[in-house]
């Protein structure tokens, strides 16, 4: 597994739905066109670097969009990959760090009050980490909290679309990104898509 592969992975689901992003982006109607550049440019900034360790080809990649890219987009990605530069200082891609992959690329950040998730993926969640049924003022997952249950559901290859849903649903109300429901959109995609390579490593 490396960034090259996942990016390029992104790059082109972003590519499949560019004309859907488009016509979702209400004022410009040039998102998937803004989408497709950023990751490109991502794709082939981190396969230049493919030799450094994973810090140093998303702290490039972070440069060369801020640079050649100009759009609000563009901005926030180049902020999520500095971001997720400084994360990864020190440590190498693996399966059980693709949540902090996303976390950091799409500006997630914890709320104050932690959000309580209850429900289908209240339940879920709470079963996958082993935690006993609990009222539900006490239902309470933060950020961290969902995205090592959403690895684990991932590597389960058992996921349902109700459920990757609800787990994008849950980062993209904790993201910047979030604000519009184009940028919703496409932020989905894109951390749907790195997630999904968690069900190849399943032992």
């Amino acid at each position: 597994m490396d960034l090259s592969t996942i990016f390029e992975s992104v790059t082109a689901q972003l590519t499949d739905q560019q004309s859907t992003l488009n016509e979702a982006d209400t004022y410009n109607h040039d998102h998937g066109d803004h989408m497709v550049q950023i990751f490109s440019l991502i794709q082939n900034a981190v396969s230049q670097k493919s030799e450094q360790p994973v810090a140093e080809q998303l702290n490039y990649a972070s440069q060369v969009v801020e640079k050649e890219a100009d759009s609000g987009s563009a901005k926030l990605y180049a902020q999520g990959l500095a971001k997720a530069a400084q994360n990864f200082s020190g440590s190498e891609l693996q399966p059980d760090t693709l949540g902090l992959l996303v976390k950091s690329l799409l500006n997630v950040e914890e709320p104050p009050q932690k959000k309580q998730e209850t429900g289908f993926l209240g339940s879920l969640l709470s079963g996958l980490m082993g935690k006993p049924e609990t009222p539900k003022e006490d239902q309470k997952l933060g950020i961290d909290e969902l995205l090592r249950a959403g690895m684990a559901f991932y590597q389960s290859k058992q996921e349902g679309g109700s459920t990757t849903e609800a787990l994008m649903g849950a980062l993209m109300a904790a993201s910047p990104l979030g604000a519009s429901s184009h940028r919703s959109m496409s932020g989905s995609l894109v951390g749907s898509t790195i997630m999904d390579f968690a069900k190849s490593f399943k032992n």
